[in-house]
């Protein structure tokens, strides 16, 4: 180095180790390093979102955002739109479940850092629940999520690379795409059959598979059509995925919230081959949305996920601590100590609501409700002929909030279009009161098709 270069550096310190026999001594050493050379200079702000936010879009978001919702003065709002069962404050938790909670927090055992994937006592205790003797699970087969939508997250993310393609059902829950799109992968819509109660189009289904098909989602109670798979139909569901060699995500976060006289079934026990991914949790079964414990049950009976996918899924969860420590220490209480009472209460009045709607709504001129079996929701059919001064679905729920003061899911945002979604978890007089309005909506702005007319006319 000449004298110039020494006038036009800074030097910086550091410790540098000399170990001569046992003993280290640390030695403060100069180097000299030109702060220009540190970094390259921006001459301005170029600050941008990325592109996995951009290309992310919650298709409910973006068209109830859309939608100029200014409800009718005289008449108090009734939200039929959010599949939240707490909103209205008529289905509670069981007191068991409060109790739980109480009691792990009193504990203070639960105030630290968890593993990424769980306790191992909680997942010993959803292994326990849904361990069957076709399809046995350990805790080592439990992945504990911050909820069932980041279980399912978790799923999609460890199955599936950029190009890849999912199939998911249409209508289905909006989270599949929104997750997907994000993450570069491409969704494939296989076809529900609302005639058939929204059984799959199996034949369209299997001729959406090709080499880049990462996984077939399957939403069953359904999301939102309220439909409950037969053990026959999940058979065939799950053949298409052993011959097409495609492994299952299993949604069942509606599991066993259906009808009396209705069967629920995991899929796992139905079958030997097929690897699935089962997400669930306490949403939905404990009314509880808010308090986030979902999880993966892992079936690999012919270790064909193998190490790599578990080994994926722990990777993946230690990007969060995983889900919240006090629901943790709670959960075996919840599993194992709710009364039978209380799922039969709610199942009870989510049934009543449903045939109550689906038995006015019937009736109705130009709609079409498909009865549900289960879950929370019952999709209604607008014959949209009939109703000209609407160019879809969307419009049609629009007016209906200026008009009535009811608000329905347009099911465009389930990529379904000429159908609207309603939650019955409402109370039973709101209910009511909500197919009252709507009838009066159909019936003033109901219009015979120009046949119709004509008919009558002869």
């Amino acid at each position: 180095m000449n004298e110039s270069q020494s006038h036009t550096i800074h030097s910086i310190g550091f410790n540098k180790k000399i170990i001569n026999g046992n003993s280290v001594h640390h030695v403060n050493v100069k180097t000299h390093v030109n702060p220009t050379k540190l970094k390259n200079h921006r001459s301005r702000w170029t600050v941008r979102a990325s592109e996995m936010s951009k290309n992310t879009l919650n298709p409910i978001r973006a068209i109830v955002d859309g939608m100029k919702l200014t409800p009718n003065p005289d008449k108090p709002m009734i939200a039929l739109s959010i599949g939240d069962p707490t909103v209205f404050g008529n289905l509670p938790t069981d007191d068991t479940v409060l109790q739980a909670m109480k009691e792990a927090i009193d504990s203070h055992k639960y105030n630290g850092y968890a593993p990424s994937v769980g306790y191992q006592k909680s997942r010993e205790a959803v292994a326990n629940f849904y361990s069957r003797p076709e399809a046995p699970l350990d805790s080592n087969d439990v992945i504990l999520a911050s909820g069932c939508s980041q279980a399912i997250e978790l799923a999609i993310s460890v199955l599936c690379n950029p190009g890849d393609n999912i199939l998911v059902p249409c209508p289905g829950f909006s989270l599949y795409k929104t997750l997907a799109v994000s993450m570069g992968i491409q969704v494939k819509l296989y076809n529900l059959l609302p005639e058939k109660s929204w059984e799959i189009d199996l034949q369209h289904m299997e001729s959406l598979i090709d080499e880049k098909t990462a996984c077939l989602i399957v939403n069953n109670p359904s999301n939102p059509c309220g439909s409950v798979f037969t053990k026959e139909h999940l058979q065939k569901i799950l053949s298409v995925a052993s011959r097409n060699c495609v492994p299952v995500l299993a949604d069942e976060i509606y599991g066993d919230m259906v009808f009396p006289g209705c069967d629920f079934h995991l899929m796992a026990p139905l079958s030997s081959d097929v690897p699935i991914l089962s997400c669930g949790g306490l949403a939905k079964r404990w009314l509880v949305p808010g308090w986030r414990m979902g999880w993966i049950l892992i079936h690999d009976r012919n270790n064909i996920f193998g190490n790599e996918i578990r080994e994926g899924l722990v990777k993946l969860s230690q990007r969060i601590l995983g889900p919240c420590t006090v629901v943790q220490g709670a959960l075996e209480t919840i599993l194992n100590s709710t009364p039978s009472e209380f799922y039969q209460r709610t199942i009870s009045f989510l049934k009543s609501n449903s045939e109550i709607c689906f038995s006015e709504l019937s009736t109705v001129p130009g709609l079409n409700p498909v009865m549900p079996s289960g879950a929370m929701y019952i999709m209604v059919g607008i014959e949209m002929d009939h109703f000209p001064e609407f160019q879809n679905d969307v419009e049609f729920t629009e007016r209906l909030v200026t008009e009535q003061s009811v608000f329905c899911l347009p099911a465009t945002a389930f990529e379904y279009p000429n159908f609207f979604r309603i939650v019955v978890t409402v109370p039973e007089e709101m209910m009511v009161e909500a197919c009252i309005r709507i009838r009066e909506f159909c019936t003033h702005h109901y219009r015979p098709r120009s046949q119709d007319s004509n008919e009558l006319d002869h």
